[in-house]
């Protein structure tokens, strides 16, 4: 067990969740947008009324969602009146929306009319400024289990209509932990570098509401200057990043740049490298800032560990202790507990925020919890002896490209079923894929099938022709040989 977690407060639990805004006064400001227009608790209701006069309770409803006041007060309205959203980037491949239209047949879709991925030939039966609410006519009779509160995709990123279920008091509970640890309060004021469709993003907003704390929203990424403006504008407080944006923001000369009121960093979504981590560690130090490693995925709602502050610099590498409320444990091959220190296992997560499991179809989102509070992360690990733990390795073949987990065994065999003729092995690190090949093939049809495939940058992505891909006798890759 790990020995260093805390009991999960119980007074928080007690306290309005973030998506309950009855209590608070109707001025209180919830969101702000690049465009300086402000979205109170007031403005809430309004939004609330129109969505619950037009989607009864228990309905499947797909929510194509942007860092805008429109969508992320959509999210918190379904939430509100136990409506189950699936939560999708609007860049998402026309392919996939058939294939999740097709599979899930949603009762309602809402989404910015102009930025739908597909047109889709339904009733349009509400418009909320440049939204619009959708019904499909699908009737499809949902069982919707009554836990069942957020679908989200599993932060891969080549096609898969996999979806992990949530549950209301898996989304609680980690917003409640992640204020906790953070140790927010109504004085922040966060601004959004990652799509509220991420689990990550999303956890962002869910907890700085948690705490009255208003959210930043834009759609400006740290490469523009409208970010930045809108950042000093607004006196953001913190950021967060996945280890993708924390390498951005060094070449960008972060540390030169003039920002009084920011005050903490955070980053999950793969593994930072140690000199990125040290870099970033000792400038908070030097500045008087936080900066805070975090371990997460879908699977677990978002946060699973954290990394304390006034460890960052003597621990270096790792990805800290469980979250309150959570605990961990490594396991090895005949899944019996390590309990002596530096030893790799399987690291093994118990707490509120595990997820219900998956849904692959329709008829899995009538399913309760499958996992019973337990994950196994697929992820290897070590804990060393003041119970810190850092990840090593990996169970099965994923990569984190810019904070999404993509599947290498996937893109070896989408590659192959489209350039036939040629054999494809992907090796690589979090944020650089590799992608060997057989036969004479332009390495720029490769790198665009593959950027039109995940929707991420093409250089990510490594192509590297080979005479021969190794295998062993039973015709296996041999990619340790790679």
């Amino acid at each position: 067990m790990n020995k260093t977690c805390r009991a999960f407060p119980a007074e928080r639990t007690k306290t309005m969740n973030f998506y309950d805004f009855t209590l608070r006064p109707p001025t209180e400001l919830l969101f702000k947008d690049d465009k300086g227009i402000d979205f109170t608790v007031s403005d809430f209701k309004k939004l609330n009324d129109m969505i619950r006069a037009g989607i009864p309770k228990r309905s499947l409803v797909f929510l194509f969602a942007r860092n805008e006041r429109i969508p992320v007060g959509m999210y918190l309205s379904l939430l509100r009146n136990k409506i189950v959203p699936l939560l999708l980037s609007p860049a998402l491949h026309p392919d996939l929306l058939r294939s999740l239209l097709q599979i899930y047949q949603p009762d309602f879709i809402l989404g910015k009319e102009s930025l739908l991925p597909v047109k889709l030939n339904y009733s349009v039966i509400q418009r909320i400024e440049d939204y619009i609410v959708l019904r499909t006519g699908f009737r499809y009779p949902h069982r919707l289990h009554e836990d069942l509160a957020l679908l989200l995709t599993t932060s891969g990123s080549t096609g898969s209509p996999k979806l992990v279920r949530q549950s209301y008091r898996n989304i609680e509970s980690n917003a409640a932990a992640i204020a906790d640890y953070l140790n927010l309060s109504s004085a922040e004021r966060p601004i959004t570098t990652l799509p509220m469709h991420y689990t990550y993003g999303l956890s962002v907003i869910n907890s700085h509401l948690q705490v009255g704390a208003p959210v930043l929203l834009t759609e400006k990424s740290i490469v523009e200057k409208e970010f930045w403006d809108f950042l000093r504008q607004e006196k953001a407080t913190s950021i967060a990043g996945v280890p993708y944006t924390y390498t951005m923001l060094d070449r960008l000369r972060f540390f030169n740049m003039d920002l009084p009121d920011l005050k903490m960093m955070t980053q999950a979504g793969g593994k930072l490298s140690e000199e990125l981590q040290r870099k970033f560690t000792e400038y908070a130090a030097q500045t008087g800032r936080k900066f805070v490693v975090m371990y997460g995925q879908t699977e677990a709602t978002a946060r699973m560990a954290y990394l304390p502050p006034e460890k960052a610099l003597a621990k270096i590498g790792c990805m800290g202790i469980a979250i309150p409320g959570g605990r961990f444990e490594l396991i090895d091959e005949e899944e019996t507990v390590i309990e002596q220190p530096e030893t790799a296992g399987e690291l093994i997560y118990y707490g509120p925020n595990v997820t219900l499991g998956y849904a692959e179809q329709a008829e899995d989102l009538s399913r309760g919890d499958e996992r019973k509070g337990r994950l196994a992360t697929g992820d290897m690990a070590v804990r060393d002896t003041d119970g810190f733990y850092r990840i090593v390795g990996r169970k099965k073949r994923f990569l984190k490209i810019f904070g999404n987990r993509v599947n290498l065994d996937e893109i070896e065999a989408k590659c192959a079923a489209k350039f036939v003729g040629h054999e494809f092995a992907c090796i690589g690190r979090d944020d650089e894929m590799t992608i060997c090949h057989t036969g004479e093939l332009p390495a720029e049809k490769i790198l665009g099938f593959l950027q039109e495939l995940t929707g991420l940058y093409k250089g990510a992505f490594v192509c590297r022709p080979i005479n021969e891909i190794p295998k062993n006798e039973a015709g296996k890759i041999l990619y340790a040989k790679l």
